[in-house]
């Protein structure tokens, strides 16, 4: 959406549901299961000082989408900003690779589900099906992935309220259950369980850093539902840093919590090790499945944020005629992009029929695409600062003055470029065949709508303005034959 049009979205996320949105879509479900990972990798406290250090990287890229957000506050996110520093070209790869990401988790979410309540009622694994990849599909299992997402499709598309609402409520359950786990770790964890703080010296805080930015993914949905905000343009750029500092509190409070609830040498043996760790401290079943329904909650809001994010990023796209206009239909009462979800909500209903192993991959393919858009968006915030200096910037990174705000900007660039060499081969994130084989699949079809829009549009304020045009006189886009 250009400057200066009228909003199509309703504004009803205040303060807190914007924090909850941008902080639950970090809070997915991998923490239950990597932690014993961590701590036999770099130990209690080298663990916590690498989600420490993620932690800063990815503030320094928040940082960039504050500014962003605060002058271009639509729908869409990197799309608009992307559209405006870079033009139309790389906006559609920028805007591609992020939504891989947001597509591959969402249906990564619909067969977690099923698996993590799998752990507490283990009849799901019933009237097996066929395998894929190794990984056996079951019927009463994937049928309760389907109803989640046919459940959580319907919530998004009745509208941001109630998707909100949903997300604060589980939320609020996740902050309940990190106080009760971090009470408990206080007065019945045994200190000598940390031991040794550091294991692998810095290749073992390394080992557990490349990772760390995997789960922080989810604070550019803020960006992607600023339209829907009521709220201050600098207000909401400053929500999505907050949101980044309080995904890395909790992080480095799983960590602790674990640590001294059992050795790391003992949490190996376990599948859900932060639940059965847990469940040890407390000396109760109870206290097991009650980090698993933690765990649930983070699976419901990362899924439930990511398809606000993903919805609304189609909806951007396809009124620049990036992808066919059929992705920009509001629904006319609740205001929501209703088949954009109805396309990303039916690829997690038959997710689950593909088993675990093929998802994993899925999610592994998605990965570097968002590292790159993270690489462009720095990218443009650099060039904005340059081309435009005197654009309104209601949060200005740095403070007044250029200087203090680019240096910030290249450092933040630097980070994201060395996040992206860790998929390279020899380095410690490069990724199996599979996922890249799907890495390539995906940037294929990219490649066909980027072979689509037209050339000749010159990055700048207007450019999506100016595509809409020019694609209405080929006869293409949502304003073809209307002008």
């Amino acid at each position: 959406m250009t400057e200066g049009t009228e909003t199509r979205f309703k504004r009803t996320l205040g303060r807190f549901e914007v924090f909850f949105l941008g902080f639950g879509a970090m809070i997915g479900f991998g923490w239950i299961v990597q932690t014993s990972n961590w701590l036999n990798e770099a130990g209690a406290m080298g663990a916590a000082l690498a989600f420490a250090i993620g932690g800063v990287i990815m503030a320094l890229v928040g940082l960039l989408y504050s500014e962003l957000t605060s002058a271009m506050p639509w729908a869409g996110g990197e799309h608009n900003y992307l559209m405006r520093g870079l033009g139309p070209r790389l906006a559609l790869i920028g805007s591609w690779g992020i939504l891989g990401g947001y597509v591959t988790v969402v249906a990564f979410e619909a067969v977690a589900i099923p698996n993590t309540i799998g752990y507490i009622i283990p009849q799901v694994y019933s009237v097996p099906l066929w395998e894929v990849a190794g990984s056996q599909v079951y019927l009463v299992w994937a049928l309760i992935g389907i109803g989640a997402a046919i459940a959580l499709t319907w919530l998004n598309i009745r509208g941001i309220k109630p998707a909100s609402l949903l997300q604060t409520s589980v939320v609020l359950f996740l902050f309940v259950m990190i106080l009760v786990m971090i009470v408990a770790s206080i007065f019945g964890g045994e200190p000598g369980h940390m031991e040794p703080m550091f294991t692998g010296g810095s290749a073992g805080i390394v080992a557990v850093l490349v990772v760390v930015p995997f789960f922080f993914v989810g604070f550019d949905v803020i960006p992607q539902s600023a339209e829907e905000v009521k709220l201050p343009p600098k207000k909401i750029g400053r929500l999505v840093v907050i949101s980044v500092l309080a995904a890395a509190a909790f992080y480095i409070a799983i960590v602790l919590t674990t640590s001294v609830a059992l050795p790391a040498s003992e949490l190996v043996d376990f599948e859900l090790a932060t639940a059965d760790a847990f469940g040890a401290l407390v000396g109760s079943e109870f206290g097991s499945n009650f980090v698993v329904a933690g765990a649930i909650a983070g699976l419901v809001t990362s899924w439930n944020a990511f398809l606000v994010g993903s919805s609304r990023l189609m909806w951007a796209m396809a009124n620049a005629g990036m992808l066919p206009a059929w992705f920009a239909k509001l629904h006319h009462k609740n205001k929501t992009p209703v088949n954009a979800l109805l396309f990303v909500g039916g690829l997690s209903v038959i997710a689950p029929f593909f088993g675990s192993a093929m998802l994993d991959w899925l999610v592994d393919s998605g990965s570097p695409s968002i590292v790159l858009t993270y690489i462009m968006v720095c990218i443009t915030f650099l060039v904005l600062r340059k081309r435009e200096p005197e654009m309104d910037r209601p949060m200005r990174v740095g403070g007044a003055g250029n200087g203090p705000g680019f240096a910030i900007g290249v450092l933040a660039l630097a980070c994201s470029i060395g996040m992206f060499i860790l998929y390279m081969p020899g380095m410690p994130a490069f990724l199996a065949p599979e996922p890249w084989i799907m890495f390539g699949a995906w940037w294929l079809l990219g490649i066909f709508f980027l072979l689509r829009l037209p050339g000749g549009i010159a990055a700048g304020p207007n450019a999506e303005h100016d595509l809409q045009k020019k694609l209405a006189t080929m006869g293409r886009g949502p304003l073809a034959g209307k002008e």
